[in-house]
């Protein structure tokens, strides 16, 4: 059974050459009928009658518009379907698919990250087989390969994402302050902004996983890249590792410093709480994915001329290299092994899956593109895949890696840690505890 953990860049890059309804959940719920038990393979709609698809899915502001773009243009070229498309905001898309996976209602084509959080669906033979009705040689190996398990596709990818710290250029030149190579200078950073009243660093963490990037990097900044895969596959460290204590501290000694705004663990993330206090000045950097181009362009334009991006610093004595990065694979598009209309549901798959819509988020959105043959021109395009393409190492998201009850407990210990309700070695204990509880050899 394959399980996913961190990914080597390097050896990825080798192998690759790199009329209907469209909606919003809080307009439809975008449910469909199923039929119940009705067969899956074959079933046909009445004479004049239009095949119905619901897809969901999570992207915003440029994204959802190319994403809607391209939903009408399937319809077009398949006058006999009608797609109900419903966008969901993030925070609340996992509980709303689980549901509706769980009560036997999914919608025909729906959004995923691949890993751990796509497999569970797998494993009850809730998604669709994809092997051979997609071509895997159209994708970066790195990318189709959060969606395979057991040598099987259940999913194609569009995008990759890494994870930087954002930040205020005009800031950063009024203070006289550059983008640091080593932790120390980030220290330093920090102080001297807290001096001059702005707040360090922005963050929203209501919904737990924005803060939880920070555990990633320190733990993998200190130990290096296997420290991660070693605690998930059990085959060495695990996670009450003395370097996952450390990373704990370091996450509370940046709360001591007063390096986040208060109330973060308070702020909701979709709702651009964290962002705004970029757009208006009074905060200077924020870790996020490479998904906050878009919404900068979205929200606030006129801020694109002052946003800059650099890699997570080094830690002194750490043994993870400033090149290593967090990151993962979004948007990923799977069908509903209950689709009604299997085939029309890999054709629209196929579709937000092109290297048309491919070239198109790159462009528009400086998305890092998932499909082989896009050509990047977009300046943090090309930004954010050279960060990506020169990286040693790729740390997947660890909510979308480990099993669900374990992803839920890293986010909930990390916020935790961030709310000072828990100490490094508690979180750390607890971790290893579920783990050694749910993971197998």
């Amino acid at each position: 059974m394959k399980k996913w953990a961190s990914l080597s860049i390097v050896s990825m890059l080798l192998l690759s050459a790199c009329g209907g309804n469209v909606q919003t959940a809080a307009t439809d719920s975008g449910k469909k009928d199923t039929g119940g038990t009705e067969p899956k393979q074959t079933a046909q709609a009445s004479s004049g009658e239009k095949k119905k698809l619901s897809f969901w899915y999570i992207e915003t502001g440029q994204r959802k518009e190319l994403i809607e773009a391209t939903v009408q243009k399937f319809m077009q070229q398949n006058p006999d379907v009608e797609v109900e498309a419903v966008q969901i905001p993030n925070d609340a898309y996992k509980t709303k698919l689980s549901v509706a996976m769980g009560g036997g209602s999914p919608p025909d084509v729906f959004h995923s990250w691949g890993g751990g959080w796509l497999k569970q669906f797998v494993s009850a033979n809730q998604v669709l087989d994809l092997t051979g009705k997609v071509n895997s040689d159209s994708y970066v190996p790195a990318a189709i390969g959060a969606a395979t398990f057991n040598s099987k596709i259940y999913g194609a990818p569009l995008a990759m994402s890494v994870v930087p710290m954002f930040y205020n250029k005009e800031i950063f030149a009024k203070y006289q302050l550059q983008p640091p190579k080593t932790y120390d200078e980030f220290l330093a950073i920090i102080d001297k902004l807290k001096k001059e009243n702005i707040i360090p660093i922005a963050m929203a963490n209501k919904t737990k996983w924005p803060a939880a990037f920070y555990l990633m990097y320190f733990a993998e900044k200190l130990a290096g890249p296997q420290i991660f895969s070693e605690a998930f596959e059990r085959t060495g460290r695990t996670f009450d590792d003395p370097a996952y204590v450390k990373a704990g501290e370091m996450i509370q000694d940046l709360v001591k410093r007063g390096a986040f705004n208060p109330g973060f663990n308070g702020l909701t993330y979709d709702t651009g709480q964290s962002r705004q206090l970029l757009y208006t000045g009074k905060a200077a950097m924020e870790m996020q994915t490479a998904s906050y181009v878009n919404n900068v362009r979205n929200e606030a334009p006129d801020f694109e001329k002052k946003l800059g991006m650099f890699p997570f610093p080094e830690i002194p004595g750490g043994k993870g290299n400033i090149s290593n990065v967090v990151g993962g694979v979004s948007p990923v598009f799977s069908v509903a092994a209950k689709s009604k209309y299997p085939d029309k549901a890999v054709e629209l798959v196929k579709m937000l899956t092109s290297q048309e819509l491919a070239q198109q988020f790159t462009d528009k959105t400086s998305a890092i593109s998932a499909v082989k043959g896009v050509e990047y021109k977009d300046p943090f395009a090309i930004q954010l895949n050279d960060m990506l393409s020169k990286a040693g190492y790729l740390q997947t998201f660890y909510d979308q890696t480990l099993p669900p009850d374990l992803a839920e407990l890293h986010k909930d210990t990390t916020q935790a840690l961030f709310g000072e309700t828990m100490t490094p070695a508690e979180a750390a204990k607890q971790m290893e505890a579920k783990a050694k509880e749910i993971l197998k050899k």
